[in-house]
């Protein structure tokens, strides 16, 4: 199916459906649910099926404290706009100030290890804090989105956290995430109007151009096959898990 074809929600009514299925299943058998924003389109998608179904999924977001001011506006919308509160989680203050002294601010351009350092005080340990007595925990990943996602399930088991992961829209394509956007109204962030496919802390993303991979503006200094930060590990597939 081409951008072409999607003109109406019916062309993505199974996926749709599909989606739901795994959100409530999340909801109801793995309670309490959490649901992690980086508020790009994928997420925004997330949150509205998440306030249409009403379901008890806690909303948060991880602040690293170098998001794009259109971030920030972003999160004050939907919560204005769906009348939720998204909880917000910081990098250790202690930990960050640690590392900076000692590598510097911008330390993650000079080599992945300094950058993979860098997300797991900005991200990882923000995340761990926010899924402590979580049952499982919700997430916008797509396969389309990047190379070390082509085999992403909507369901797996998460072993650094210890708990179920789900990705609802596993198999959606771009075209079906703005789709439901234009569709429902959805809020989105502005960035993605500048040519940003995926977006992070500002100095690791930029707008991609014409013909590039959606993961291309993300620290594109580095090889396609290191671009994570360590929030989502490759997990196995678990037999006869389905919503």
């Amino acid at each position: 199916m081409t951008a072409r074809d999607l003109t109406d929600l019916s062309d993505i009514r199974e996926p749709i459906a599909e989606a739901e299925r795994w959100l409530t299943a999340a909801a109801t058998e793995h309670a309490p649910a959490a649901f992690a924003s980086s508020f790009g389109a994928e997420d925004m998608v997330l949150l509205d099926m998440i306030v249409r179904l009403d379901l008890g999924i806690q909303a948060f977001t991880i602040d690293t404290g170098r998001l794009h001011e259109e971030t920030h506006r972003l999160i004050q919308r939907a919560r204005d706009h769906y009348g939720r509160n998204i909880a917000v989680y910081a990098p250790d203050t202690a930990a960050l100030e640690s590392w900076v002294r000692e590598n510097g601010p911008n330390a993650f351009y000079d080599g992945v290890e300094l950058r993979q350092g860098c997300c797991a005080i900005r991200k990882v340990e923000p995340l761990r804090r926010a899924l402590e007595g979580k049952g499982c925990w919700i997430t916008g990943q797509r396969r389309q989105q990047a190379a070390t996602r082509k085999v992403l399930e909507h369901r797996e088991w998460d072993d650094a956290n210890g708990l179920e992961k789900f990705n609802p829209l596993a198999g959606w394509s771009t075209e079906a995430v703005w789709l439901y956007i234009r569709r429902h109204n959805v809020p989105y962030n502005a960035l993605h109007d500048g040519g940003f496919a995926s977006i992070g802390c500002a100095p690791c993303t930029r707008a991609i151009t014409v013909g590039e991979d959606i993961r291309a503006g993300r620290w594109w200094w580095e090889d396609a096959d290191t671009k994570e930060c360590g929030l989502h590990v490759a997990a196995p597939r678990i037999p006869g898990r389905a919503a």
